[in-house]
C-alpha cells in the first residue's frame, strides 16, 4: 500500500459482462493491492435513470457483488459496500447541492447526451440533473486521491474538483482535489460487432458457463467478405480478431497473418478463441458457482464493508458540519 486512496463505483445492472470486466473490474482487482480502495455498488445512481424499475434492483445488486468477488476483489484488501447503506453519501450530496450552481450541472456532457438518447423514460428530474453532486459526494466523502477513469469521464471528475474547490473556498479547506488515474481499458465489441450491451443481447457474461461461451463464440460476426476458408481475410473488421487481441495477445500477430493469407478459416479461428476464453474465464465461473450458494457469506462481507466505509464517512461529515458551522 502506498497510503493513497482510490474510490470507484458501478451501477447494479445485473450480471456483468466482459465489457464491464475489462472496462473497470480487471483494473480494480489490480489496484486493491496498491491503494486503499473503496468500491461501492451505486444503487442510488441507478435510480437517476431507472427510478420506475426498482423491482429487480435487489437481485441486480446481489449479482454484481457475486461477480466482483468471483473476479478477484478481496474484502481483506479493499472496502466493498453498497452506496445506500452509508447514509452520509446522501447527507453530503444534499449539502453539495446547496452550493453547486445550476449552470455547472446543465453543462455536464452526460446530462445532455442522455437527454437525447433516452426517449422511453422521463429523466427530466432533479435527481438526474443533480447526479454530479452525488458523484462528488461519493468521491470526496473518502477524500480520494485518485479515481480510475477513462478519458471520456474526465469532465465528470473535473466537476467533482470544482465542487471541492467551491466548498473549500466558502468554508475552509476540507477536501482534497482528486486526480484521474487514467485507465487504458481493453475494448471488446459485442458478438454482432456493435458495442457490447445487454440492450443489444450481444454480451458474454461472467456468469456464462464454458459451454455457453463456446456457443456464443461460434455465432460471432466475422469478415463478411470471406466466403471460402482460403479467401484472404480482413481482421480489422472481424469481431473474433478483436477478442484475440485480448485473449491471445502473444499470438495475435500470427493469427492476423494467417487470416490475411487465408491460412486459417473462421471456424478454426473461433475454436482457438473459445479455448482461450474458456481457460481464462473458467476460474471466475467456478468461484461464482460457489459464491452464489453462500448468501450469508456475501451479507457478512457487505456488512463489514459498510461499517468500515461508514467510519470514514462519519468522520468526514463531522469535519464538514464543523466547517459549515451547522454542527449544532
Amino acid at each position: 500500500m502506498n497510503g493513497k486512496t482510490i474510490v470507484s463505483g458501478m451501477r447494479p445492472t445485473g450480471s456483468l459482462h466482459l465489457g464491464n470486466y475489462f472496462g473497470a473490474l480487471e483494473n480494480w482487482v489490480k489496484l486493491q493491492h496498491e491503494y486503499d480502495c473503496y468500491f461501492f455498488v451505486a444503487d442510488w445512481h441507478a435510480l437517476t435513470t431507472g427510478y420506475e424499475q426498482t423491482q429487480e434492483l435487489k437481485n441486480n445488486i446481489d449479482e454484481v457483488l457475486i461477480d466482483w468477488l468471483s473476479a478477484g476483489l478481496d474484502p481483506e484488501k479493499c472496502k466493498i459496500f453498497i452506496q445506500s447503506k452509508v447514509k452520509e453519501h446522501a447527507e453530503l450530496n444534499l449539502l453539495f447541492s446547496m452550493i453547486t450552481p445550476l449552470s455547472w450541472l446543465y453543462r455536464c456532457p452526460t446530462y445532455k447526451d442522455q437527454l437525447k438518447q433516452i426517449k422511453d423514460r422521463d429523466i427530466t428530474t432533479h435527481g438526474f440533473l443533480g447526479y454530479p453532486c452525488l458523484m462528488a459526494a461519493d468521491i470526496l466523502l473518502y477524500k480520494a486521491d485518485f479515481v480510475p477513469v477513462g478519458e471520456d469521464q474526465l469532465p465528470h471528475l473535473e466537476l467533482t474538483r470544482e465542487i471541492a474547490r467551491r466548498f473549500n473556498y466558502i468554508y475552509g479547506e476540507v477536501f482534497p482535489e482528486p486526480q484521474a488515474k487514467l485507465t487504458k481499458a481493453k475494448v471488446l465489441p459485442g458478438l454482432d460487432g456493435r458495442k457490447m450491451s445487454k440492450s443489444y443481447g450481444n454480451t458474454i457474461a461472467l456468469s456464462d458457463s464454458p459451454d455457453t461461451i463456446r456457443k456464443k463464440v461460434s455465432t460471432m460476426i466475422t469478415d463478411p467478405s470471406r466466403i471460402r476458408k482460403d479467401d484472404p481475410g480482413h481482421p480489422e473488421v472481424c469481431s473474433v480478431y478483436a477478442f484475440h487481441k485480448v485473449f491471445n495477445e502473444n499470438e495475435v500477430e500470427d493469427i492476423e497473418q494467417m487470416c490475411r493469407g487465408g491460412k486459417i478459416g473462421c471456424v478454426q479461428c473461433k475454436r482457438k478463441l473459445a479455448d482461450s476464453m474458456v481457460e481464462y474465464m473458467t476460474p471466475i465461473y467456478e468461484r461464482r458457482q460457489v459464491l452464489k450458494d453462500k448468501p450469508e457469506y456475501i451479507r457478512e462481507i457487505i456488512e463489514t464493508g459498510c461499517e468500515n466505509a461508514a467510519k470514514i464517512a462519519s468522520k468526514t461529515m463531522e469535519e464538514v458540519r464543523t466547517a459549515m458551522k451547522v454542527d449544532w
